[in-house]
């Protein structure tokens, strides 16, 4: 008798330890709907404000950003432009489409392509670039431009925020441009081309949704891209004193 209890509790053991690698194969294996990465969108505003500069010019100034996709691919299309009121004209019109996949923990790479449409000649690029969070908490954009004539720029963002409370943040902001080629047309010149600087409070009216915000705004021109544009009649260093908000759905 003591020989078949012990047959019997043997097969009992074994069938469950089937039963269990079974399941357990069958969990990793798992291909339904619950399984597979989540689908977002979403529609945000970085920057849509209003500018008043030191020479009584007004600005429209936009920075804004729609995305589909996974965590393992997303399509975006980012627009960014500065519109002249008293003039009527897009002093800038910047548009891209791209491509972005995850590289590391904390970036992204991303390719596309970049549509310039400004009150000048249109241009077209290809563009290649990284975007996250590197130490010490800095939001970091970074990208490689080349148009179809060969012309090739580079471009940084890096952005700061700093938490007085919950609600309350001041952000500070950094674009820099570079380019390794000239293109009079469009005023810029080779090396550095232009710094942007701003702090912005906002305060968070509707979580992260709305956050209406007031700041300033430094822009400058440097170089062979300054001297194209006092030969244009324009200017090379701007203060702007801006209002605006954060919008996010």
């Amino acid at each position: 008798m003591s020989c078949i209890r012990s047959i019997v509790a043997v097969s009992f053991l074994a069938s469950i330890g089937v039963s269990t690698a079974v399941t357990a194969q069958e969990m990793i294996s798992d291909t339904t709907a619950r399984k597979q990465p989540l689908t977002t969108w979403g529609v945000q505003f970085e920057e849509f404000e209003y500018r008043y500069s030191d020479d009584d010019e007004e600005l429209g100034v936009w920075n804004a950003d729609a995305f589909y996709g996974t965590d393992d691919f997303k399509v975006r299309l980012l627009t960014t432009g500065e519109y002249e009121i008293e003039e009527q004209a897009y002093e800038t019109l910047e548009n891209q489409l791209v491509g972005q996949i995850p590289i590391s923990k904390f970036f992204d790479a991303k390719a596309g392509v970049r549509f310039d449409t400004p009150e000048g000649p249109d241009r077209t690029y290809a563009v290649l670039g990284v975007a996250g969070l590197a130490p010490q908490w800095f939001e970091i954009d970074a990208n490689l431009y080349v148009s179809k004539d060969g012309d090739t720029s580079a471009e940084l963002d890096a952005e700061y925020e700093l938490l007085f409370t919950n609600y309350w943040i001041l952000a500070a902001t950094l674009d820099a441009s570079v380019a390794f080629s000239e293109d009079e047309e469009i005023g810029v010149g080779k090396g550095l081309v232009s710094t942007e600087t701003g702090l912005r409070l906002s305060y968070d009216l509707i979580d992260r949704a709305f956050s209406p915000y007031v700041g300033v705004v430094h822009e400058r021109k440097y170089g062979d891209s300054a001297d194209l544009a006092e030969a244009s009649g324009g200017g090379t260093e701007d203060w702007f004193a801006v209002i605006g908000a954060r919008i996010a759905f």
